[in-house]
C-alpha cells in the first residue's frame, strides 16, 4: 500500500461520540480494530493535533486526518542487543532498516526517537528524558546512529557532526560495476519540489562531498565503502544514481527492485562505521555496526561460489 491521507469533516449528527465509533462509518476501509492501531501509532490527527486516545469525543466541524504510510501497524521497540555503546552522555544504536529515525505524520510510536525515549525513561524518569538527535538515517538505511542523552553532550556532539569532525563510513551495494577503484563526487544538492527527490544543481543547493572506495565487483554489482564529508539528505543515493550506479533496492532513485531472484525491501545502504571524539571526555571513540542479515542472503543468492560478505569486507579493511 502506498502513502495516503484520509481527510474527514465531523458532521453535526456525530458530535459527542467516540472517534473510533465515528470514523469507521466515514470510510469502509477503517475497521474499528484498524483504526485503533492507527491511533496507537500516532497516525490520526484531530483538529490538527496528533490523537492518542480512542475514546476521544469529537465535535461538529472538526477535521480528521489519517496518514497511512503502508507499513505494518506495529510499534518497533528497542532491545539492548541493538545498543552498541552507552554511557552517561551518549548512546550509540545499530538501527535496523525500515524504521523511521524521527516521528512523521504517519507515526510517532515505533520510530527511533520514540523507542529511545521509552528505553531511557526508567533511568531518566518519565517526562524528563533528555535526547539529542543530531544524526538521522533514512528509513531504509541501517547501522550506526549516535545520540546525546545528557545536556552536557548536546553542543559537543552537534559540533562534531555538523563541522566535519566525525568520520562517517557507509557500505553500499550499487547496480553496475564502477570502473574506478576510488573517487569523489562533489556537487550542490537541492530538493526538487515536483519529484520530492534530491538532485545536483548548478546554484542554490548545499555542498555535498562523497568519497568512495570499491571493495569488490561481482555479477554486475559493486560493493563500495563510502566516506561522507558532508551529511546532506539522500546524498549517497543521489550521487551514485546520477553517475549511473543507483543503489540496489533504491527504487526512488532508479535502482532495481530485484536482482538474481532476490527482491529488495529497501536500499542497500548501511551506516557502517563512525569515529569521533567524545563530546565531554574528548576520548577517541570508534563504532562499527555489523551488516544486516538480508545483505548476506542477497549475496548468497548472487552465487554460491562468492566469498563470505563479512570476510570480504574485513579483508578489504586491512588493505
Amino acid at each position: 500500500m502506498k502513502n495516503q491521507v484520509l481527510r474527514f469533516l465531523i458532521q453535526p449528527g456525530d458530535a459527542g461520540q467516540r472517534v473510533d465509533q465515528v470514523l469507521p462509518r466515514y470510510d469502509a476501509s477503517l475497521s474499528r480494530t484498524r483504526l485503533r492501531k492507527l491511533i496507537d501509532i500516532g497516525a490520526v490527527h484531530l483538529a490538527g493535533r496528533r490523537l492518542s486516545q480512542c475514546s476521544r469525543q469529537v465535535e461538529a466541524g472538526q477535521t480528521v486526518e489519517i496518514y497511512i504510510d503502508g507499513l505494518p501497524l506495529v510499534s518497533w521497540s528497542l532491545s539492548e542487543t541493538a545498543i552498541i555503546y552507552q554511557d552517561r552522555f551518549l548512546l550509540v544504536l545499530n538501527k535496523p532498516a525500515g524504521i523511521d529515525s524521527q516521528p512523521t505524520p504517519s507515526r510517532f510510536k515505533g520510530t527511533v526517537y520514540s523507542a529511545l525515549q521509552k528505553y531511557l525513561e526508567p533511568s531518566q524518569g518519565v517526562g524528563q528524558v533528555t535526547l539529542g538527535m543530531v544524526q538521522r538515517l533514512d528509513r531504509g538505511t541501517s547501522g550506526v546512529m549516535v545520540f546525546s542523552i545528557h545536556p552536557s553532550a548536546h553542543k559537543g556532539l552537534t559540533e562534531a557532526l555538523s563541522q566535519r569532525q566525525a568520520d562517517k563510513r557507509y557500505l553500499a551495494l550499487v547496480a553496475g560495476e564502477l570502473p574506478d577503484d576510488q573517487g569523489e563526487f562533489r556537487s550542490l544538492l537541492a530538493r526538487n519540489r515536483a519529484s520530492n527527490l534530491v538532485k545536483s544543481v548548478e546554484r542554490g543547493g548545499k555542498e555535498a562531498i562523497t568519497r568512495f572506495r570499491v571493495l569488490t565487483r561481482r555479477c554486475g554489482t559493486t560493493l563500495v565503502e563510502v566516506e561522507l564529508l558532508t551529511g546532506r539528505t539522500h546524498q549517497i543515493r543521489a550521487h551514485f544514481s546520477e553517475q549511473g550506479y543507483p543503489l540496489l533496492g533504491d527504487i526512488r532513485y532508479g535502482g532495481p527492485e530485484s536482482l538474481a531472484g532476490y527482491r529488495f525491501g529497501h536500499p542497500l545502504l548501511h551506516s557502517w562505521q563512525l569515529g569521533l571524539n567524545h563530546p565531554v571526555s574528548r576520548h577517541e571513540l570508534h563504532f562499527i555496526a555489523p551488516l544486516p542479515g538480508d545483505w548476506a542472503l542477497f549475496w548468497k543468492q548472487l552465487g554460491r561460489d562468492l566469498p563470505d560478505l563479512e570476510h570480504l569486507i574485513e579483508a578489504a579493511q586491512e588493505k
